[in-house]
């Protein structure tokens, strides 16, 4: 049996998964290319942080557990601060949007 999920909560969980899949590949992608700040240590564990949390939250969400709110809530505050350390490294802008629209959808779950 299958639990409803609602409009709300399937835009969360896709705003969460595109998180993921955006901070690991930026990662994995640009920042180890791009070198000097972009792998620093606080900033490349930042980042890996930050995708692991988005998907651990959709997977809690998808799984219909009301724990979705104690992620989400740490979701939002590590995307915020994601996203804060994407902006000020630089060129880093889907980085930088899909936190903060991850870190909005998530902040909405955990109220």
């Amino acid at each position: 049996m299958s639990h409803h999920l609602s409009a709300e909560m399937r835009a969360c969980i896709e705003n969460c998964l595109r998180c993921y899949s955006i901070c690991l590949s930026s990662f994995s992608g640009h920042c180890l290319e791009a070198g000097g700040e972009h792998i620093a240590p606080a900033h490349a564990r930042l980042m890996l942080a930050c995708a692991e949390i988005c998907r651990t939250s959709a997977h809690f969400m998808l799984l219909g557990t009301p724990h979705h709110r104690h992620t989400c809530a740490e979701c939002a505050e590590i995307c915020r601060e994601c996203a804060a350390d994407c902006e000020r490294v630089g060129g880093m802008e889907e980085c930088v949007a899909a936190c903060r629209r991850c870190a909005e959808s998530c902040a909405a779950m955990a109220a």
